[in-house]
């Protein structure tokens, strides 16, 4: 069960424990407020997040008014663990790159794997507009797409402080996957090349042909040793317990293992380069 689970289960624990201890059925509190009584049991048995209302009703109704603030902290710290991208992007694509910045200034050490997609922190300003705009496109969020490019392009000057160091960690996947047209594709990996010489940035490629240590679900970013971010197409998740964090930290070592670096990796950069543009001059 993971921590966003947890979370909601003791929330959903707590409430019944104030239906409990007003004498009130499930179904009676149901009642009361006029919800199907699967509503009650859902949020009890952590099968439904609830929102502000749901809170403040169940506590007015168990005569609990005094537990609100200590119920909304915890559905406040639930919806960190869980947000959804809906609601994460509701104002647009350029408010979330801003937190993201805050996020990126008070961390010292990042560590990210990604099997599909190029790090946000790497990506040229049209491949960055390529996965945004699918962002946009698939949440219908509000067009501010210049913006929130402008914003994740000015995100990526953290890469030339000295005080912070990158482990990047991607699949030849990812570097072939058709998500935007070659010619922005050549110019990303012209990128990636660049980068990989910084000093305080470190790029493992892992290539097709190698055996992997540990399958490649999902892609992850480690930030110090105190949050894994975790991307679905739902939400974004942020993993905070001791033994999730360790797990992912063995994870990314692992993965490290079989992973290209250096003048190896940026041959792997050339070749992926060479192929694509061979099709570009064969169309």
């Amino acid at each position: 069960m993971t921590s966003v689970q947890e979370a909601r289960r003791a929330l959903g624990l707590r409430l019944r424990e104030l239906r409990q201890g007003a004498r009130l059925t499930g179904k009676q509190l149901a009642e009361l407020l006029d919800w199907p009584a699967s509503k009650v049991s859902k949020l009890e048995n952590g099968r439904q997040t609830p929102t502000d209302d749901d809170l403040l009703s169940w506590a007015e109704a168990a005569g609990a008014q005094q537990e609100v603030a200590e119920l909304l902290a915890a559905l406040h710290t639930l919806e960190v663990q869980h947000a959804e991208w809906r609601r994460q992007l509701k104002t647009g694509l350029r408010a979330h790159q801003a937190e993201l910045a805050d996020l990126d200034e008070k961390t010292r050490r990042f560590r990210a794997f990604e099997p599909m997609v190029v790090p946000g922190l790497l990506q040229t300003a049209e491949y960055a507009r390529a996965r945004l705009a699918e962002g946009a496109r698939v949440f219908m969020v509000p067009d501010d797409l210049d913006a929130a490019v402008r914003a994740r392009v000015q995100r990526q000057e953290i890469l030339y402080r000295r005080d912070k160091t990158f482990h990047f960690i991607l699949t030849e996947a990812a570097l072939r996957l058709r998500l935007c047209a070659v010619d922005v594709m050549l110019a990303q990996l012209d990128r990636l090349v660049a980068l990989s010489a910084l000093r305080n940035v470190k790029l493992g490629i892992i290539p097709f042909e190698v055996r992997y240590a540990v399958a490649p679900w999902h892609g992850f970013w480690l930030l110090n040793d105190e949050r894994v971010m975790v991307e679905t197409y739902s939400a974004e998740l942020n993993l905070a317990q001791p033994q999730e964090i360790a797990l992912y930290a063995r994870i990314f070592d692992q993965l490290a293992t079989t992973a290209d670096y250096g003048a190896e990796a940026r041959a792997i950069l050339t070749r992926v380069i060479d192929d694509l543009a061979s099709e570009q001059d064969a169309e």
